[in-house]
């Protein structure tokens, strides 16, 4: 009975001294960061802004071919009174003048308008012709002047030709009204009238001999001018009773060169 005991007590002195320590099977764990890191948002860029300034309005130029085709035929209707400015009263229009050879000044200024028209047109100008063909009738002086009032004009450039008796008397002059009647009338068309006798010199073109001076005259009796609410001036390219200035009036190449003088005045007056 006493073997049992003895055995149990070694058994447990055995267990207490020298044994290793139990080994623990649990399983290690190792965690594992996976956090991932989201970049920032790129920065919005706002292209920068253009501005972009709204288009010039295009300048309105009156170009004014000086009598008409049919005014000849039409005596009632050209010679009936009309207002010229100043108080005073005027023939609707005239029938103009024409060289010894019978070149009319109608067909002359309306040749160098649509001349004028297309090279002003051509540098991007609108023009605006007081009439549309050389075969009506008129239009009267003061209706003339109201076209370019009403179409708020930048200037206005009437285009004649003269026909003084003295076969002697050449070269061009510039009218504009005088003394001014408005605003326009003063500073504005005398630098027009003055920009339109110096392009005309510098084209080789030769001041009158016999009216105004140094290629200017101030006038107060033409009604197309009186009655002008824009700076306005009226061209007498020379006179057609003057053999040599009648060549060139009646010449293509005359009637061009005529025709680049105006539209580089109104242009130069333009700047």
């Amino acid at each position: 009975m006493r073997r049992p005991v003895l055995a149990v007590i070694g058994l447990l002195a055995l267990t207490a001294c020298g044994g290793e320590p139990p080994v623990s099977t649990s399983p290690t764990t190792t965690t594992v960061s996976s956090s991932v890191t989201t970049p920032p948002p790129a920065p919005t860029t706002t292209p920068p802004t253009t501005t972009v300034p709204p288009a010039k309005p295009a300048p309105v130029v009156v170009v004014d071919p000086g009598h008409n085709g049919a005014n000849a035929a039409h005596p009632a209707e050209i010679n009936r009174q009309v207002p010229a400015g100043r108080g005073r009263w005027k023939a609707c229009n005239t029938t103009g003048t024409a060289t010894d050879a019978g070149y009319p000044e109608h067909a002359f200024t309306w040749d160098v308008a649509v001349r004028v028209r297309d090279l002003l047109t051509a540098q991007g100008v609108r023009v605006v012709l007081t009439r549309p063909d050389d075969n009506g009738v008129g239009p009267c002086v003061d209706r003339r002047a109201a076209i370019g009032n009403e179409s708020g004009a930048a200037a206005v450039v009437s285009i004649h030709a003269d026909g003084a008796t003295d076969p002697a008397a050449r070269g061009f002059h510039i009218a504009y009204s005088a003394p001014p009647l408005n605003e326009a009338q003063g500073e504005p068309a005398t630098r027009l009238a003055t920009t339109m006798r110096d392009t005309f010199v510098a084209k080789g073109f030769t001041t009158s001999t016999y009216i105004g001076s140094a290629g200017l005259s101030p006038r107060d009796d033409l009604g197309g001018l009186n009655l002008s609410q824009r700076p306005a001036v009226l061209v007498e390219c020379g006179n057609m009773r003057n053999a040599a200035e009648a060549a060139t009036f009646s010449g293509q190449d005359g009637r061009a060169s005529y025709a680049a003088a105006i539209a580089a005045g109104i242009l130069a007056y333009l700047g």
